[in-house]
């Protein structure tokens, strides 16, 4: 059966469990020196970007590398997937090359559309829709600081955007509170809501108490003309000292997916003073990428 990820519920909790206590062993291999496993051994996988990248090309690259596979990058310019050739004829012929296709893309559609025409895996890189990539290493960064999921409260400040929106899947997953504070008409999609999300205005409201208090751009990639126009209405929307010393835990941490924008979403003062958490969560995306890859492919 070929198992795709384009999206957090398209694994079970016992699975996503699974996934992130594997990544936390090849972690742990990783930094005791071990030898590069063969597990992916003359596998192939495909990472095709119409968005570009930095951690997810490396992540993707370097972790099939060290579970012995290869990877074919593929801007989509240099096989003109809107153009040459239908994405059905292309997700048809890449399925005979290779051994599973990662896409990081606007529309979730491009995805849904692969996994309709490919007889391989398909994973969602990054959607407009989605980002369960990045939740996978929120989950695991989280998971190392607290030794546990439960009881904890995480607080998403900001754009009810596609990471958020894989968080919320998780929290529901795995009984985690998520309280997530945006403008008016800024919410998440209210499919991705649950018993376990409050969806609030306030900042404040938001942070009080949390554990985990997360932040994303307030213009995402395509969002570049909108830039200054979501600048006035975001604004207030900023994780800083004053939120983090009157109304989140003295012990909370501050999670980041990058890239950063300095003195919007979050000040310089706060994401140097949880500079080492904001890293781990990035490095996190190498071992959990990891872990879905031996999952997946093997």
């Amino acid at each position: 059966m070929v198992r795709n990820f384009l999206s957090i519920n398209d694994v079970s909790k016992e699975e996503l469990l699974m996934i992130l206590d594997r990544a936390a062993e090849l972690k742990l291999e990783l930094k005791e020196g071990g030898d590069q496993s063969d597990i992916l051994r003359g596998k192939t996988l495909g990472l095709v970007f119409e968005k570009p990248s930095l951690r997810t090309r490396i992540s993707f690259e370097v972790g099939m590398q060290q579970l012995g596979g290869s990877t074919v990058v593929l801007n989509a310019s240099e096989i003109q997937i809107f153009e040459r050739e239908t994405r059905a004829d292309i997700s048809r012929v890449m399925s005979r090359y290779l051994d599973g296709l990662m896409i990081r893309t606007f529309g979730h559609e491009v995805l849904e559309e692969a996994t309709q025409f490919s007889s391989i895996p398909v994973i969602n890189g990054l959607s407009d829709l989605e980002h369960p990539c990045q939740t996978l290493a929120d989950l695991l960064t989280i998971k190392e600081h607290f030794g546990t999921f439960k009881d904890l409260k995480i607080a998403y400040i900001g754009d009810g955007n596609n990471t958020v929106h894989s968080l919320m899947l998780a929290c529901a997953k795995l009984g985690i509170n998520i309280h997530v504070a945006c403008p008016v008409e800024y919410e998440p999609k209210s499919e991705f809501e649950s018993d376990f999300s409050t969806v609030t205005h306030g900042v404040g409201e938001a942070a009080q108490d949390a554990d985990v208090v997360y932040t994303d751009v307030w213009s995402s990639m395509g969002q570049e003309r909108d830039a200054q126009r979501r600048k006035k209405i975001f604004h207030g929307y900023q994780v800083n000292k004053a939120l983090m010393t009157e109304y989140a835990k003295d012990t909370a941490i501050v999670l980041h997916c990058l890239p950063a924008h300095r003195g919007e979403e979050i000040t310089a003062e706060a994401l140097e003073n949880h500079e080492e958490t904001i890293l781990n969560q990035a490095e996190n995306r190498l071992h959990t990428q990891k872990a879905l890859l031996e999952w997946i492919l093997k």
